[in-house]
């Protein structure tokens, strides 16, 4: 792809209680002993804001992950946490997952509804597709959830929860108390839906939102993940190690948005970095060595496991993984096959390489360097046209978080390349996404759908 004129970045801020490295609890700077601190969770929110970035985002699991004596596992309920972090902080957007697979739409609407008028306007929802093993078994299931299974349930969900949010008019609420008129009725519609996963009847209890709806926002890198992103995300958060795969990986998710009639520059694509940052090269490259040497390879190998769906923990690890006992693209979910994939086949890492380069970055490309590489290599996926900003995951924090505000930020910001205060406005405002119009009363809310949210073809 072509060098092309930089906007201005967007940055999201992974927020992961010790640091993104597998090992950083195990680090003296890690504050991963503050997991259930709502103080702490405020005090990281609140840097990622005098750092100006656009969003933080939490992530989160229906299963404790990895082992629990070897791992910081387990934390707060991110959608609560966004409650006490949207009463604490004034500009940043709120953004946390929530999954399609177990959640009901009507319960997950009305608490994303809420979030988003209690924040002014600043949520935005992680739309997760999960339903591995793990998960299934807290759902009285006893297999996983087939991935194309995962999709369809998903595309109908938020089908169901958009029609929700519309479900009110931005005028539906008069408050005439001389006449005792509440709300006209007539600017408030039920839902009736009734589909393959969900009868739901509405309206939703909730009044429509500052942004209508939250900011939509999705994991992408499987072929139904990138078909969805291309259809409804309006930011895509991705894992890509090169240049050249992720320039890659947003030319085709923005023409299949483009192919869907979508507005230019829909979605954001915002590839993860987990930054090392020292004052020299040398320094940053202590830092990450010192990590890497906390890593318990055992752990690793377990997690790895976990992933491939796969027993490794026999494999020699100064060796490759056989490539007969990698599972096919389809029998995993988004990201993980892909860059395990390219780890361990055409990297030819052994296992215990790949089990280093997943506990740097849990998936997203560590970058080690001075605050100006940093910021060199920002810089350079911009102008490729592979990234319209970043989600950060620093290492450890608080620490890799306040280097990242304090000495990446003020590089950027001389380069012209972020920007240097907050404009008013919501999230969706941030990232120039425009906000869905109520519809009322010329459409019905099947030409909604058809309008501004097309169906998900099979997969």
């Amino acid at each position: 792809m072509p060098a092309r004129n930089i906007r201005p970045l967007h940055l999201n801020a992974f927020l992961n209680a010790p640091g993104h490295h597998a090992a950083a609890w195990r680090h003296p700077a890690s504050a991963g002993h503050r997991l259930l601190d709502v103080d702490y969770h405020v005090d990281l929110a609140r840097t990622a804001e005098r750092g100006l970035f656009d969003a933080v985002y939490l992530a989160d699991s229906l299963a404790v992950r990895g082992r629990p004596d070897a791992t910081a596992a387990g934390g707060l309920e991110p959608l609560t946490l966004l409650t006490a972090l949207a009463t604490a902080t004034e500009h940043i957007g709120l953004i946390a997952t929530a999954s399609t697979t177990f959640y009901e739409p009507y319960i997950l609407a009305r608490t994303l509804a809420s979030l988003d008028h209690i924040s002014h306007g600043r949520v935005g929802w992680h739309i997760a597709t999960g339903g591995d093993l793990a998960e299934a078994a807290n759902f009285n299931l006893d297999e996983p959830v087939e991935h194309a299974v995962r999709y369809e349930r998903a595309a109908e969900f938020l089908d169901v929860a958009t029609q929700l949010w519309d479900s009110w008019a931005d005028d539906a609420v008069v408050h005439d108390r001389r006449n005792g008129r509440y709300a006209d009725p007539d600017r408030i519609r039920q839902v009736e839906h009734t589909g393959l996963f969900f009868k739901v009847r509405g309206p939703l209890n909730v009044q429509r939102t500052p942004q209508g709806w939250p900011l939509l926002v999705h994991t992408a890198s499987s072929a139904d993940g990138q078909e969805f992103a291309a259809r409804y995300a309006e930011v895509v958060l991705t894992a890509q190690q090169n240049l050249g795969d992720a320039a890659a990986f947003a030319l085709e998710v923005k023409s299949r948005a483009a192919a869907y009639g979508r507005e230019a520059d829909v979605p954001v694509i915002l590839p993860g970095i987990t930054p090392v940052i020292g004052s020299t090269e040398a320094e940053a490259r202590r830092r990450a060595r010192e990590l890497t040497e906390l890593q318990l390879v055992e752990t690793g190998v377990s997690q790895l496991s976990d992933l491939l769906d796969v027993d490794v923990s026999g494999l020699d690890p100064n060796r490759p993984i056989p490539a007969g006992l990698l599972p096919r693209e389809e029998e995993l979910s988004d990201h993980r096959f892909a860059l395990i994939t390219d780890l361990a086949i055409r990297e030819r890492l052994t296992v215990r390489q790949i089990v280093a380069r997943l506990g740097g970055g849990r998936g997203y490309r560590v970058v080690i360097g001075t605050p100006e590489q940093i910021a060199d290599s920002m810089q350079e996926w911009s102008q490729a046209g592979a990234a319209d900003g970043f989600t950060v995951a620093p290492p450890i924090l608080p620490g890799g978080l306040d280097d990242f505000v304090d000495q990446v930020v003020p590089v950027l910001q001389r380069r012209g390349l972020y920007r240097t205060e907050y404009d008013l406005g919501t999230l969706r405002d941030r990232f120039g996404v425009p906000r869905p119009e109520d519809h009322f009363p010329e459409a019905a809310p099947a030409a909604v759908r058809r309008a501004v949210l097309p169906p998900l073809a099979s997969v």
